[in-house]
């Protein structure tokens, strides 16, 4: 008998992932809190797939058939089916500790000015733990700045507010602006609401060889600079990007040939730091300022590389480069020291 009223509906969309598949599911299954309904879509599978969600028997599961419609378009149906106040991610092939719902849903109910939470995750090569991990900033104003670049929340990790995806709307399905899906609606959730990452490493994040994202494909990297350049224009007051926008984000990772031919450093520094301070501003106590510093290290190293060989000498650009690298040790020292005597 499915509940009438679940406060969490997650959504799960698989294509030919049989084999990780009930292992991902058993991990919701397992959850301490249980208050939730499960939409499995199986998105045009052509493996074993379909067998394995038809042979789950547990109530809280919806299974649903279709066509590949594409990540966000599945997801995207799997939340207009939803009837949680709430919204979870998860992927057919990572796991969730046991009390991630139930502490997600704790922080939701007591933050009603939050829209987006993740969590911290291990991360796993396949069925091997690794000693790395996506340890993302925990706070609003921390994680507003890293969106200015990129994407510091781990999708499958996530649970949304209903309610702000309502008014923001869901995945783009827009070929020009996905992948990556989920940094684009992060960055839409986070002009409007707070967004957070809890301190604990509840998700276990499975690595797969050779992902789009890991492997720096140039049309995805041209959507992330593109998604990038938005939120920088936005955190500065304008309505679109601007070369200098863009010369921002195309530094940032490291996308020499979009950078324009007259970029200038200064230019581009100066609007890292009007970011930082209007985030700053209603976040006394984060470490923006600090961030913002390293950022704008890594920005002059970068544009120095763009010289060849008329640009800094080798020796200098090490320099910068040890100089980049203490600087975020700094500001992950500083972190965990505002972190601490909250328990975090």
């Amino acid at each position: 008998m499915k509940m009438a009223h679940p406060l969490v509906t997650v959504v799960l969309s698989v294509r030919n992932g049989a084999a990780d598949l009930p292992r991902a599911i058993d991990t919701i299954l397992a959850q301490t809190f249980t208050n939730f309904e499960l939409i499995a879509i199986n998105n045009g599978s052509t493996d074993g797939t379909a067998a394995v969600l038809d042979g789950m028997r547990d109530p809280r599961i919806r299974v649903i058939h279709q066509h590949d419609m594409g990540l966000p378009g599945a997801l995207n149906r799997g939340i207009s089916l939803a009837r949680g106040r709430y919204i979870a991610r998860q992927d057919h092939d990572d796991w969730a500790k046991p009390t991630r719902f139930e502490k997600q849903v704790a922080f939701l109910e007591k933050n009603s000015d939050h829209a987006l939470l993740g969590t911290r995750a291990e991360i796993w090569v396949g069925d091997r733990p690794t000693m790395r991990a996506h340890d993302h900033p925990t706070d609003d104003a921390a994680l507003r700045f890293e969106l200015l670049f990129d994407n510091p929340f781990v999708h499958s990790s996530v649970m949304m507010r209903r309610s702000a995806l309502d008014v923001v709307g869901v995945y783009s399905t827009d070929p020009v602006r996905q992948p990556p899906e989920d940094y684009e609606l992060w960055s839409r959730l986070a002009r409007h609401y707070k967004v957070a990452n809890l301190p604990e490493r509840l998700t276990t994040y499975r690595e797969v060889p050779g992902s789009m994202s890991r492997a720096g494909a140039t049309p995805f990297q041209e959507r992330l600079i593109l998604i990038s350049s938005e939120n920088i224009a936005a955190a500065t007051g304008q309505s679109a990007p601007t070369t200098r926008h863009r010369d921002v984000a195309a530094l940032t990772h490291a996308a020499y040939h979009q950078v324009s031919r007259d970029a200038d450093i200064e230019s581009i520094c100066g609007v890292v730091r009007s970011a930082a301070d209007r985030i700053q501003v209603a976040a006394s106590g984060s470490d923006v300022a600090q961030r913002a510093v390293a950022r704008i290290a890594a920005l002059r190293y970068q544009h120095a590389q763009l010289g060849g060989n008329g640009g800094l000498s080798s020796g200098i650009r090490s320099r910068w480069a040890r100089a980049v690298l203490e600087l975020r040790r700094r500001a992950g020292a500083f972190r965990n020291k505002l972190l601490r005597p909250t328990g975090q």
